[in-house]
């Protein structure tokens, strides 16, 4: 006799997936106010989590001045990183011979530190917004541009072969299949070069800067100000986490039909 009773489902592990890193964040979070407080630690050394969102609220005016300085570096810089990142990317995988000429140097490009540059774009851009620009650009260019150019290559070649068979011309086949099939390696490449691009702006203002999160802490240090110096790594964190979820968002839009394939395959495997 079969029961007809509904069987209790265990939730499947990715529905509360983020709820064990918050669990672990706010334990650390508590240790560390414990360790500050009952340690005996100078503030000035290693501020207790409280002191740093008093800070936060103490200083919310100033800090939302210099997020808006650097928002603009991180925008600016990363749209410029985009369109070289597609352009080259582009290129590179429509000609062999830009491909063997251009690809080792954007490779071995990237074993110069992006600190150690950023002295010289100063000397030669200047201390505005340009350098930050720069920064920015370079720091979030090359995972766009490999990302993109792995996503034009990983291409089925039976489709290649059936469109050729058809009549399509390359330009037909670069539209129609290698693109659609780039999305989602492109999208990766967006979300590492958008992350990344605050490290590139806080460097460009670590060099020389009158504004912006990293001008903040450069000049917090020296005064022993560490709880506004934590305020604006929290703020630039904060900004990171955002950014990736912003561009993941999109992807989500752009790409319903991938996220509908990669639901499939996960329903067919369980």
């Amino acid at each position: 006799m079969k029961n007809n009773q509904p069987q209790f489902k265990f939730p499947q592990p990715r529905t509360y997936s983020w709820v064990i890193p918050v669990i672990i964040l706010l334990a650390l979070v508590v240790l560390w106010e414990i360790w500050v407080q009952f340690g005996n630690i100078p503030k000035w050394q290693l501020p207790a989590p409280s002191a740093i969102a008093i800070e936060l609220v103490a200083s919310w005016a100033l800090l939302l001045h210099h997020t808006y300085i650097t928002l603009q570096e991180i925008i600016a810089g990363f749209v410029v990183a985009l369109a070289l990142g597609l352009l080259l990317a582009t290129a590179l995988v429509r000609s062999k011979i830009l491909e063997r000429a251009i690809l080792p140097i954007l490779v071995s490009s990237q074993t110069i530190p992006i600190i150690a540059i950023a002295p010289l774009l100063l000397i030669w851009v200047g201390y505005g917004i340009a350098s930050k620009i720069i920064i920015v650009a370079l720091i979030s260019f090359y995972p766009i541009a490999v990302n993109t150019i792995d996503g034009l290559k990983a291409i089925n070649t039976d489709m290649v072969a059936m469109m050729r068979s058809l009549g399509a011309s390359r330009w037909q086949i670069f539209t129609k299949l290698q693109v659609p099939t780039s999305l989602p390696y492109m999208f990766s490449g967006i979300k590492v070069g958008i992350s990344i691009s605050v490290i590139g702006a806080v460097i460009g203002e670590w060099v020389g800067a009158s504004g912006g999160l990293g001008y903040l802490i450069t000049y917090s240090q020296p005064l022993f100000l560490t709880a506004r110096v934590f305020a604006a790594i929290f703020v630039l964190s904060v900004m990171g986490i955002g950014l990736f979820a912003l561009a993941g968002l999109v992807e989500r839009l752009m790409l319903p039909w991938y996220y509908e394939e990669k639901r499939a395959k996960l329903s067919n495997n369980q």
